[in-house]
């Protein structure tokens, strides 16, 4: 007889796949692996998985023979066709009520289309986003499964097991929602993630260029932060990279080329916002931002002709850094509303029922974007499940309130600098937008009528009702036959 004795089967032996099937087997769970390239079987096995209960199978057939009923099967491989691809390779050796799980960073979208596939051929699937990076996979991820809720029993006390942890042992892991709704969580963390990742180099070049900290110096400064409200892993991050020299003792940082990379999550996130119509400003600064950091060469040769201020001496230092470190917070709480305001939306759009607080909960520990923070985002949604936006959160409003100035001045300081902030400056201006009770879109939707005839609602008569105006003396009566904001 065949062993059918593992847990679970994982295909895709890259650096996510390999730290996931560590932890699985360090919480006790016997796995089975296949990579495409079968060599890379053999290697993880005499390597990294040499000591360890983990199985390795030489072809499809072999690798679904290993698993115990009903079978599971996790893909980590690349998004996209590839999947599609290797569920077709798996489908003639799963049988009904087995479950495939696709744990890369999927589209949602595709999440969507999967599971109901799967669904007509009796295989249920889950689309799960998994974040922590190497080490997160290795030592305990935030994971957000979503898909065909029958599958969920079956899977639930590993993905638990192995995910992160928070204070009291909760798993940052639990249902999100049907079809793509863990993808799309995990895309919305992604984009906030563009968005914190923004916010903290421009903090970090507003206070190189405006007071000439060392990396040193900012090491310091970051450190500092991260005993406080700013405390997060990016910011840990941050002032460990500024502590790592190089062979020859200078800061690694400063050698490091000044063109971002990008894989597409944050551009998802993007027209997923502009599909739903949400203003998520800050995280389409942050994916732009990363897109005018690759045009190196036009930017260098700009700089030889392009004027900017004059150096302007900083009075008060601890000040200035206390501007930026309120400017870098505020701007965070923005990039987080921002993010929640697209989930409310998406869930609304897709008949999702997202647990909003239990989201923040399975982000404070494990994923890139785990802070300190994100309790009281838990926090808020306890207090009012049905909040509109964060910033009405009395938590929230009041550190905007008190804060608000050295935000401000922390722009200022930018703006006479001639530093770029983007992701600060959209996160401000939003703040005032959404505090501002009449914005300016009167006389926009007055020139919308003036030249298409597209109508207008009036402030002295009921909403929906649409006018038009014959603004020349020489239009129709005739107004435009759609209406859009």
């Amino acid at each position: 007889m065949p062993d059918t004795s593992c847990d679970i089967g994982l295909i895709g032996l890259a650096v996510m796949g390999q730290n996931l099937v560590l932890n699985m087997n360090d919480h006790g769970f016997k796995v089975a692996v296949f990579n495409r390239t079968v060599s890379k079987v053999d290697d993880f096995l005499a390597n990294e998985a040499k000591g360890t209960q983990v199985v390795g199978a030489h072809s499809i057939e072999d690798f679904v023979g290993l698993l115990k009923r009903p079978r599971r099967v996790m893909l980590m491989v690349k998004a996209g066709d590839i999947v599609d691809q290797m569920i077709g390779h798996v489908l003639p050796y799963l049988e009904a009520g087995d479950i495939v799980i696709d744990g890369g960073n999927s589209l949602f979208t595709d999440s969507n289309r999967r599971t109901k596939d799967l669904a007509a051929k009796g295989i249920l699937f889950i689309g799960t986003g998994v974040s922590g990076g190497e080490e997160g996979a290795r030592f305990g991820p935030s994971i957000m499964p979503g898909g065909n809720p029958a599958a969920w029993p079956h899977v639930k006390d590993i993905f638990q097991a192995i995910a992160a942890k928070v204070e009291d042992g909760t798993p940052c892991c639990d249902w999100v929602g049907e079809d793509g709704a863990g993808h799309y969580v995990k895309m919305v963390h992604n984009g906030i993630e563009y968005g914190d990742m923004q916010l903290i180099c421009e903090a970090y070049d507003l206070l190189q260029r405006g007071l000439g900290l060392t990396a040193d110096d900012l090491h310091q400064v970051f450190t500092d932060w991260n005993t406080g409200e700013l405390d997060s892993y990016l910011v840990e991050i941050s002032s460990h990279i500024f502590a790592s020299k190089d062979e020859d003792g200078q800061p690694i940082v400063d050698k490091i080329l000044d063109t971002a990379g990008q894989k597409g999550t944050g551009k998802w996130t993007v027209f997923s916002s502009l599909d739903l119509g949400q203003p998520v400003t800050l995280i389409v600064e942050s994916v732009f931002a990363r897109c005018l950091s690759a045009l190196k060469e036009e930017r260098v040769a700009a700089s030889k002709i392009l004027e900017g201020p004059a150096a302007k001496a900083v009075a008060d230092r601890a000040a200035f850094i206390e501007d930026v470190r309120c400017a870098l917070y505020c701007s965070k709480i923005v990039s987080y509303t921002q993010g929640y305001m697209l989930l409310r939306a998406a869930a609304k759009e897709n008949g999702w029922n997202l647990n909003m607080g239990g989201i923040a909960l399975m982000w404070r520990g494990g994923c890139i974007i785990r802070s300190r923070f994100l309790g009281k985002i838990k926090e808020a949604f306890d207090k009012n499940p049905h909040i509109d936006n964060l910033l009405l959160d009395s938590f929230f409003s009041a550190a905007l309130n008190d804060y608000q100035a050295s935000w401000r001045k922390a722009i200022v300081h930018a703006v006479e600098l001639g530093v770029p902030t983007p992701a600060f400056s959209t996160a401000l201006a939003f703040f005032d937008g959404y505090r501002t009770a009449r914005l300016p879109a009167n006389l926009l939707q007055a020139q919308r009528d003036y030249f298409g005839a597209h109508t207008y609602e009036r402030i002295d008569r009921p909403r929906g009702q649409f006018f038009h105006s014959n603004w020349t003396g020489r239009g129709g009566r005739v107004s435009s036959s759609t209406y859009n904001v």
